[in-house]
């Protein structure tokens, strides 16, 4: 796993160990696209979803994908 991927997103550091507390960088940038996924939803894209034989797992894997591309881009 890259550096970038396991980076917090909000570094604390434990007080019993050196190693960090709470979700990766990863973890917020696909919670944060899953968000927005969502918010925007329109009756098309609702549609598209209601299609889908597991349509949790679509948005899921979405969100995943663009938290990716933007560790990538941040790398960059």
């Amino acid at each position: 796993m890259s550096k970038q991927i396991e980076e917090p997103a909000f570094p604390i550091k434990s007080p019993m160990s050196n190693d960090y507390l709470g979700m990766s960088l990863r973890d917020y940038f696909a919670a944060k696209a899953m968000q927005g996924l969502l918010a925007g939803l329109d009756k098309d894209a609702r549609r598209f979803l209601d299609l889908q034989t597991e349509p949790e797992q679509t948005m899921a894997k979405a969100s995943w994908v663009m938290a990716d591309a933007m560790l990538k881009a941040r790398g960059e």
